[in-house]
């Protein structure tokens, strides 16, 4: 098995030496080779072009070409996955929100602590994985292969999958429709797929109820995405959104921000009691999990910072959390949105949206950085409709 190939950046020898032993020590498999290291941007442009590594870790502050400017010639003269390295400061955070629109796929927080270098190690190594995998869709990128097309393909057979039925059927199989759409999902597809193509099954009908709320789920990849659906949102949407994306704790704040000066629709950090109103989306906050309380028409935002550290594997806010909540309190009134990122968080929450006769949509692999979370819905039978990335504003306006 090849091993993962990494450029190391950072303008301090001590990070550079740190960062080289944190992730060849790594036991897991393949396993983690540092190619080599640079102490400043233009170094790293010359030997990521000479050196092709598979992923980049990049420090945010450096002299002679700073992370910003560097990740940006990356992407444009040789694009590859980068792991941003973040100062834990206001500053540090903002420049961090702006990497990852220029096309970072993650970032990771120096530690402000000695003692909290043990969680920055793993999270390095677990998100030089994760990139390791993924797949660049930004302007100058390289898709590894072309952008599927992706079209909506009506059912036939009138007919309501059972309870907790796997929504994946093909061939001679009834396909299940309840006057839903379904659309197909076939992997790397270039043209639109035959009516015998495997379908993700429609759910249980959905009554006359408005939409009122829409969560969105996202992680790695998924700042990136976000761009591309709240700005395109209109300012007097009918709904309120809620974005779960796994940050560190100091990191939603400014994406939140940087979200809001880029949109029509208003976007803030959502805070305690919040109450959910049309044309406003609100960011969870790292840290917690954010619930709903009260019944639909007047429904407010419940924060949990939870009792102790985050288990492994586990995500505060996680999307599932917030998903299962909407579909308990709102019912067949929430939409579930899932977009890129690692593992199968968010699965288990569209599961329940759906079941709810709310309107679930994943993103399709063709567009996902790291084709995870969406899967994992999508293999559960969870999701009305497989969209790509460009597709999926267009369709949470419509149906709202």
């Amino acid at each position: 098995m090849p091993p993962i190939n990494v450029l190391v950046v950072d303008d301090s020898a001590l990070m550079r030496r740190l960062i080289t032993r944190f992730l060849e020590e790594d036991p897991q498999k393949p396993p983690i080779k540092v190619l080599d290291s640079a102490a400043n941007g233009q170094e790293a442009l010359e030997k990521a072009v000479r050196l092709r590594p598979d992923v980049v870790t990049l420090d945010v502050e450096m002299p002679v070409l700073d992370g910003l400017a560097t990740l940006e010639r990356l992407m444009r003269q040789h694009p590859v996955p980068v792991i941003m390295l973040s100062a834990h400061t206001t500053e540090g955070a903002q420049a961090t929100i702006k990497a990852l629109a220029l096309g970072a796929v993650d970032f990771v927080a120096k530690p402000a602590r000695r003692e909290d270098m043990p969680q920055m190690v793993n999270d390095l190594r677990f998100k030089v994985r994760a990139a390791s995998q993924a797949v660049l869709r930004w302007p100058g990128g390289r898709p590894a292969r072309p952008l599927a097309v992706v079209r909506p393909v009506q059912t036939t057979r009138q007919a309501v999958p059972p309870a907790g039925a796997v929504g994946i059927s093909g061939g001679s199989g009834g396909r299940y429709s309840a006057g839903v759409i379904a659309v197909s999902h076939t992997a790397a597809a270039s043209q639109p797929s035959p009516i015998g193509a495997p379908e993700v099954a429609a759910g249980p009908v959905r009554q006359s109820g408005r939409i009122q709320l829409v969560v969105i789920g996202s992680s790695t990849g998924g700042p990136a995405a976000l761009q591309q659906i709240i700005p395109r949102l209109p300012a007097n949407l009918g709904a309120t959104v809620v974005v779960v994306q796994h940050l560190p704790v100091g990191f939603s704040g400014p994406m939140a921000e940087h979200l809001d000066r880029k949109s029509a629709i208003k976007v803030r950090h959502a805070q305690q009691g919040d109450q959910l109103r049309p044309g406003e989306v609100l960011v969870a906050p790292a840290g917690y999990d954010l619930t709903f309380r009260g019944r639909p028409g007047n429904v407010s935002v419940f924060l949990d910072p939870g009792q102790g550290p985050v288990p492994p594997g586990g995500f505060r806010p996680s999307v599932d959390v917030t998903m299962l909540s909407a579909a308990e309190v709102l019912g067949n009134q929430c939409m579930g949105v899932l977009l890129t990122g690692m593992g199968r968080d968010g699965a288990l929450g569209m599961q329940a949206i759906f079941r709810s006769g709310g309107l679930t949509i994943a993103e399709h692999e063709s567009t996902c950085v790291v084709y995870g979370m969406p899967r994992a819905a999508v293999e559960l039978g969870a999701a009305n409709r497989v969209l790509p990335l460009p597709e999926i504003a267009a369709e949470i306006v419509k149906n709202i």
